[in-house]
């Protein structure tokens, strides 16, 4: 147990360096200060689609998709019973504001499956082949936060209602223009400079991430934080609870020990910056999304390799 969580650190250490450095950068006025808006956009419009788009013309084809059809079905199954268990869970935390409900309703729901998954996945589990698995593990849970999650983070009076734009999004469009090319073999004839450099860009997508989470929490007074009790219940059930109880109804429902590993990577990342991210977009509270995913960020360079270690021990006896 103590091999795999020292394996499995380094590349979360690597990650963690690299949000203090984006907070530093902030913090020190090294940077300008519209950088936390430039870094989202290279994540959103260029580095995350690359990841997508990397995989799977690489990897999907008609044999690989129907030899992992079960981890889209076990994702279904996961996210759907996550959603249910963060509306009861986020009563309990006696929020009379109903958008600050629908904020800790979206973080019990939601980790940072994307930047930080994506990230820690090819080098814990051993490789690309692993990564594309991950992002069709997670591909229901990015239409969940785009059918459900990205609503409640938006004011009522500020929703478009149009399912169709929220769906029609780059690293979506470009997920399922990579799977076309994969599926009809011409991602394997692309010249190699295309592929050369859309895996360059891939491989900046990690550090790019956690250096624009930094900024962004850089933003908000430290030490306001850190003093909201409910903050850090939220964050062990993200990254403790809400991960083993979740794996405990995929392994009753049947998955396999193949399929767990992904669950685990997806439930047990830490909180996404969405809850930051939108409540300022549209004026509201992004203090409470700070300290998530400050704290949560910060812990999980322990917690996800307890996890891990944990899982490993765990399925050998299963």
């Amino acid at each position: 147990m103590l091999q795999t969580f020292l394996a499995t650190l380094p590349p979360l250490l690597t990650l963690f360096l690299c949000l203090l450095l984006g907070f530093l950068l902030n913090k020190c006025k090294l940077l300008p200060e519209n950088s936390g808006s430039v870094l989202s956009k290279l994540e959103t419009y260029v580095l995350v689609p690359a990841v997508s788009f990397s995989s799977f013309t690489q990897y999907c084809t008609p044999a690989s998709l129907k030899a992992n059809s079960s981890l889209v079905l076990y994702a279904c199954l996961g996210v759907c019973f996550a959603v249910a268990l963060a509306i009861i869970l986020s009563y309990a935390f006696k929020l009379g504001d109903e958008y600050k409900r629908n904020v800790y309703r979206y973080a019990l729901t939601f980790g940072n499956f994307g930047f930080v998954g994506n990230a820690i996945v090819p080098v814990i589990l051993g490789g690309d082949e692993f990564l594309y698995q991950y992002l069709l593990f997670t591909l229901p849970l990015s239409f969940v936060i785009y059918l459900w999650g990205i609503p409640i983070l938006t004011p009522k009076e500020k929703r478009t209602g149009n399912i169709f734009k929220q769906i029609l999004n780059v690293p979506l469009v470009t997920l399922f223009a990579g799977a076309i090319l994969g599926l009809t073999g011409i991602g394997q004839q692309l010249p190699g400079f295309v592929t050369s450099t859309v895996t360059s860009l891939k491989d900046c997508m990690g550090p790019i991430a956690m250096l624009l989470c930094g900024f962004i929490i850089a933003d908000y007074p430290f030490k306001s934080l850190l003093t909201d009790i409910r903050v850090y219940i939220a964050t062990l059930l993200r990254l403790f609870v809400l991960p083993i109880v979740v794996l405990a109804v995929l392994y009753l429902c049947g998955a396999r020990a193949d399929v767990l590993p992904f669950a685990l990577f997806a439930f047990a990342t830490p909180l996404g910056m969405n809850t930051v991210v939108y409540p300022a977009a549209f004026g509201g509270d992004p203090k409470t999304g700070a300290g998530m995913a400050l704290i949560s960020h910060t812990l999980c360079v322990v917690s996800i390799p307890i996890m891990y270690a944990l899982f490993q021990t765990i399925i050998k006896f299963l």
